[in-house]
Formats: structure tokens, sequence, C-alpha cells
């Protein structure tokens, strides 16, 4: 099967944990173990991850420069599509011993600058501020910001992704069996310019759309979202809350999730199983069963009732 797997980035940066590079490797290595049993078990794989941790942690660092001299977030994504990449790629050779070629590519993902999102940006990214030097930097830097619980961040558009530029020199590397790490953080985002050419833009894309477009393109067998909950839950929140084994799409859409959260996740498995392949949501420590379909939750139109 082709598998296209989906690192949350909690899984590579849990919270509370330091933002240093030795507990992201750590997590990097817990994740590769994961990762390699598909490769060993005989399957094509596609890796993609998120960044949110990431993107947040170079934002602070920008903080200290001045608002002009800033970087945007579309080249903020694409460092840490490199870092996190580099990182997965080395510890999933050290895995597998060597024997499977490994490469991370940069991934541009277009998005259409007539999407709502940019009217109404929703992404809390980089550090907190009290609301006053929140609205003294939104001011200077021209940010957007929201509350976010007894603080204040910049908030940025989060649109949905439409298309991946780079598709033919991903084809090629599967082509050639190489297991390939891209569209890391939902990708760079880009728009379109009237000429054709391309630009990034303020944006933060999210992971697991991208995720689900990117296997539909290629034609994936199966998509795994891969986190740190045990699988949808229905009646989530509450004291009956239990762990979902199989879903339709239309019963996954059905179900109300959390925005933030598993919504996305659930929305991104939903769309893809419409294409016939098949999802999985669960922990990552749990990655063959899920794909096995004896952990996690499997969306796929074999449950349709």
């Amino acid at each position: 099967m082709l598998v296209v797997a989906a690192v949350g980035g909690n899984a590579l940066l849990q919270r509370g944990q330091p933002l240093t590079a030795e507990t992201q490797r750590a997590n990097v290595q817990t994740a590769a173990a994961a990762l390699a049993q598909i490769v060993r078990a005989g399957h094509q794989l596609i890796v993609t991850h998120g960044n949110g941790p990431q993107v947040g942690l170079l934002a602070l660092q920008g903080a200290a420069y001045k608002p002009d001299e800033a970087y945007p977030l579309d080249v903020l994504g694409a460092e840490t599509e490199g870092m996190i990449g580099y990182l997965i790629e080395q510890e999933l050779e050290n895995m597998l011993g060597h024997e499977y070629s490994v490469a991370t590519l940069l991934t541009q993902v277009v998005v259409d600058p007539q999407d709502p999102a940019f009217r109404t940006p929703t992404k809390f990214v980089g550090p907190i501020y009290s609301q006053t030097e929140a609205e003294t930097r939104a001011k200077s830097a021209g940010w957007a910001i929201a509350q976010d619980g007894d603080h204040w961040r910049r908030v940025v558009p989060s649109p949905k992704p439409v298309e991946i530029p780079d598709m033919r020199v991903l084809r090629l590397l599967l082509d050639q069996g190489v297991i390939v790490i891209c569209a890391g953080g939902g990708g760079i985002p880009v728009i379109r310019r009237p000429d054709g050419s391309m630009i990034g833009v303020e944006a933060v894309i999210d992971k697991d759309a991208s995720s689900a477009l990117l296997a539909a393109d290629i034609s994936a067998d199966a998509l795994l979202l891969l986190t740190d909950v045990e699988a949808v839950y229905s009646d989530f929140g509450s004291d009956e809350a239990a762990p979902i084994a199989h879903l339709s799409p239309d019963q996954g859409r059905a179900l109300v999730m959390p925005k933030g959260s598993m919504g996305p996740k659930l929305s991104a498995a939903c769309g893809f199983a419409d294409l016939g392949g098949f999802a999985g949501i669960g922990r990552l420590s749990d990655t063959m069963a899920i794909l096995d379909g004896t952990a996690g939750t499997r969306i796929s139109q074999e449950n349709r009732d």
C-alpha cells in the first residue's frame, strides 16, 4: 500500500516540554520507530508533520528584532519544514539501517487569495502578550490579534489548500522508491499572481487538510493521522465518552468535534475516505495497529450503513 502518515506537532514537541533540539530529536526518534514499521511491513511511505510549536518558537525569536525585520510566516514555515524534515529524515535512515533512500521536500501549497480565512484570521501563532503590548505590536507590525485565555496573541489566516505544485517532483521521488517527507506544517503557503508566478503569504495551512489533499493527488491507499489521542470519541467531553472504532464519512461529518484539535483531523479523514481510500486516526504508538484496523478510528466507505 501507499501510505501517507501525518505526524502531529504535539507528537514531536509535547506540551510543557522544553523547546530544545535534544527534546525534539528524542521525540522524533520515537516517531521514526513507529514510521519505520510501515516500511518494514512492505508499504511505501510518505510522511507529513505538524510544526505549530516550532513556528511559535521562531516567531518568539523573531520578536527580538524590529517589526520590519521579522521574517514572514511563509519563510518561517520553510525553515521549520527543513528543520523537522532533517530530524525525521536522519532518524528514519538510522532506524532503517540506511537500507532505504529518504528525502525531505520543501513543499509549496497554493491557497486562494479570496479565501474567507484571509478576512477572518483565527490561527494563533507566536508568544503571548498583555493586551497593551499586543495592541502596540499589532499597530506597528500590521498584525491581527485576539484574546487567548488571559493573554493576547497574534492570529493569522488559515486558508484551505487547493493545489500542491511540487507534485511532479514528489512523483519522481516515489517512482524511485524514495521515502518522502513533505508538506510539513501544511506546506509553505503561496498564491499565484496574475502572471502565473507564485509568492508566499502570511498564513498557516492546516496540516491535516494538506495531508488529505496530498494523499488524494497521489491516489494513496491510506491516510494515517497520528496524534496523542487514542481515537475519535463519541459524546466527547462527557462522562459517556467512548472511542469509535469505525465510521463512514457521513457519520464522521455528523459528529461535533473541537475545531482546534480533532475537528480538522476528522474533516480531512472524511474527505479522503470519500474518494475510496481509508483514513485512520489514533496514537502514534499504535501506528501499525491503526493501519491494520485494530486500533484507533477507521473512516472508510466500507462503513456506510
